[in-house]
């Protein structure tokens, strides 16, 4: 029997739009009863442009479904749908094409659902709310319990940090209180995450061995208490980032923005060589942004830098409902964001807010994106990359993200990138 499907959030909202969006920029893997299930379709070579539907991807060791050479899948139609879905239904499509963009995460004994904001319509908050999906989300959990062939609640909860085990309640009491810190509208976004950055730079070094339960409870309400008073109101107060703060962030930004497949590849497609300059020139951050994804702009590091002055209140809205999504389904850490643990996984999607805003400055500039559709465009292609752009699992950024929290810096360029 599937475990229950909890947390739907009812403040977000999708539905598929048929952009077609990523059936032209991901290459799914196709399982081998997948790969015998479509082969019995007997699908027409003329219906597929001569194609086969399948082939063996090296890279990612698996096979997938095949594109076109303008970067499409094979199956998707020129009504921007997917050809196996129109003919045999959902349950014929691959298990990933089919719980796209829905992220189910195990949390002990029911599912979280999360959200992936690459697709359009998230970012749109299109749709129906996601509580109206849940006979769906109950369907995917079971294609995932039986893909795995084990009894998922024996998933345990991710540590705290390396050596600090907790259990699933006093994690979710943690995870509350999280959230209790994002829901107020009165304050900004920006705010309101310095303020989850001071929550954890305050409970990282402690360890909860003893207090538990009711008692971790109220001790966090008296910690969220002291950071709401405690952390400055105003962006302005907060010290600008340090240089080895700005450098670390930079060389981030250059996985982030980086895009090597789909129909807008950047320019690191062309080779090695070309990522190795454009990575020396992310840690200058002087004269011209390499242009890493095919949508950027040509600007500087320098324009990059100037404040973009007051968001309007959609924009407010879709990075609270980005944030909120994120850490109301634990999307953040353990087995979602390669593993990592609570905090660290926390404190690498806080960067995700200062990643989003300096490419949303790069998108707007000379105008060619207004400002609210170039911060759309940005939390797409950040998340796109976040949790699943295996560069940003590497030990390497693990210590980069840790370092910028250690040393104060997470909190400034949370205010700095803000502005």
């Amino acid at each position: 029997m599937a475990m229950p499907v909890k947390s739907l959030p009812v403040f977000q909202n999708w539905d598929c739009g048929s952009c077609g969006d990523c059936c032209r920029s991901y290459h799914v893997r196709v399982t081998d009863p997948e790969k015998a299930l479509i082969e019995s379709q007997n699908w027409p070579a003329e219906s597929l442009g001569g194609l086969p539907a399948i082939v063996w991807d090296k890279h990612l060791k698996s096979n997938r479904l095949n594109h076109r050479e303008d970067g499409a899948c094979v199956f998707l139609g020129p009504d921007n749908r997917c050809g196996i879905h129109a003919k045999h239904g959902a349950a014929a499509k691959p298990m990933a094409c089919r719980i796209y963009p829905f992220v189910l995460v195990p949390a002990g004994d029911h599912w979280r659902v999360g959200l992936r904001f690459a697709c359009p319509s998230s970012v749109a908050n299109a749709g129906r709310k996601l509580a109206e999906h849940e006979a769906d989300c109950r369907t995917y959990a079971k294609l995932i319990e039986a893909d795995q062939g084990g009894s998922v609640e024996e998933t345990p909860p991710p540590n705290l940090q390396v050596g600090q085990p907790i259990a699933w309640d006093d994690l979710l009491r943690i995870n509350v209180a999280i959230l209790a810190l994002l829901v107020n509208k009165d304050v900004p976004v920006e705010l309101r995450l310095r303020r989850v950055a001071a929550l954890a730079a305050f409970c990282r070094p402690l360890r909860f061995a003893t207090v538990t339960g009711i008692q971790l409870t109220d001790f966090l309400e008296v910690v969220v208490a002291a950071v709401t008073e405690e952390t400055p109101l105003e962006p302005e107060a907060v010290a600008p980032p340090a240089w080895v703060g700005r450098t670390i962030f930079r060389q981030i930004m250059a996985v982030y923005c980086r895009k090597d497949t789909g129909p807008t590849p950047g320019i690191a497609k062309r080779g090695r060589l070309t990522r190795i300059l454009a990575a020396w020139r992310f840690a200058r951050g002087i004269g011209p942004i390499p242009q890493l994804h095919g949508l950027m702009p040509a600007t500087t590091f320098e324009a990059a830098e100037q404040p973009s002055g007051p968001r309007d209140s959609d924009s407010e809205d879709l990075l609270a409902r980005y944030f909120r999504v994120k850490i109301a389904s634990l999307q953040f850490c353990g087995p979602t964001n390669f593993h990592r643990g609570f905090w660290d996984g926390l404190e690498s999607l806080l960067l995700t807010f200062p990643a989003i805003c300096w490419l949303a400055r790069v998108m707007a500039t000379n105008g060619i994106h207004p400002k609210d559709e170039a911060l759309a465009l940005a939390v797409r292609i950040v998340d796109d990359n976040f949790g699943y752009n295996p560069l940003l699992g590497a030990g390497r950024q693990t210590w980069a993200v840790r370092t910028l929290a250690e040393r104060g810096e997470l909190a400034r360029l949370i205010a700095w990138y803000g502005r």
